[in-house]
């Protein structure tokens, strides 16, 4: 991201967004006829996604308590958090422990909007409104400041946002990734996962579909070797780095992703 750039505060509803076409797939109500539209084009190559979108979003509830119960994690940085909905990453951390502090990070203005309404009673929580490749802009918010010491454990999370921007030696995932771990303490987490495909043929469609009708807000659908250079130098936890559905489920029968077109695919690395 180029140092300095404003981030545009109108919402367009013309022009489909990845945070409300996550929305629509989760059943939220904070999307347009663009968003839909875009997703049921979407729906005729790649079928799968609105069950991909739900298991992704059951994996971060997740891996949040996980790191809240079992690390004892009471920290949270969410970037590219997408727009409000059931049990969100504050809602999660904090009933396991109320102190837990929580910072949401996301470039479109209506996440902004609706998550600020939503956080108003919580001081514990807070929204900010910047492109989670502006590592310094971030960590140098007056909310970041006030609800994060860096100087203990923190849980980054890069949950299924990182195939929104594109590669770049400067603000690629690769490089905001490592940029962000070696502000971080050992013991803290990097949660990280974005969609994957070993067809090249639905590589291809997706990423030229969702650059098309975001009108440049994308990155690319990747493969999982690309989302394990993220993970070299951490210690990942088990099971490893797996299609995300398949991360530690609460039960034998929870939901799994049945069709493998394209995945959720990532997990979380511990750093040492």
């Amino acid at each position: 991201m180029e140092p300095g750039k404003q981030l545009s505060t109108s919402i367009d509803a013309t022009v489909p967004t990845a945070a409300r076409m996550y929305d629509y797939y989760l059943g939220g109500k904070d999307n347009y006829a663009s968003d839909r539209a875009a997703c049921e084009q979407l729906d005729k190559v790649v079928p799968s996604t609105r069950a991909l979108a739900l298991n992704n979003r059951r994996f971060l509830q997740r891996v949040v308590r996980t790191l809240a119960e079992d690390y004892g994690i009471r920290q949270f940085l969410d970037h590219g958090s997408g727009l409000p909905t059931q049990n969100n990453v504050h809602q999660v951390a904090q009933a396991v422990d109320p102190s837990s502090r929580v910072v949401y990070v996301d470039n479109d203005p209506m996440v902004l909007v609706h998550g600020r309404a939503l956080l108003e009673q919580n001081e514990n929580t807070a929204v900010i409104h910047a492109d989670m490749r502006d590592t310094d802009g971030i960590f140098s918010h007056a909310d970041t400041e006030r609800l994060i010491d860096f100087s203990q454990p923190v849980a980054v999370l890069f949950n299924s946002v990182f195939h929104c921007i594109p590669d770049s030696e400067t603000d690629g995932p690769l490089t905001v990734s490592r940029r962000v771990a070696e502000r971080l303490v050992p013991g803290s987490f990097m949660v990280m996962c974005q969609l994957v495909s070993e067809d090249a043929e639905v590589r291809e469609f997706v990423t030229n579909f969702m650059d098309q009708v975001t009108q440049g807000h994308w990155g690319r659908v990747r493969e999982e070797k690309d989302v394990a250079e993220w993970f070299e130098g951490l210690d990942i936890l088990e099971p490893g780095l797996v299609e995300v559905s398949t991360w530690r489920p609460d039960s034998e029968v929870a939901p799994r992703q049945l069709t493998q077109e394209w995945i959720e695919f990532g997990g979380v690395g511990r750093l040492r």
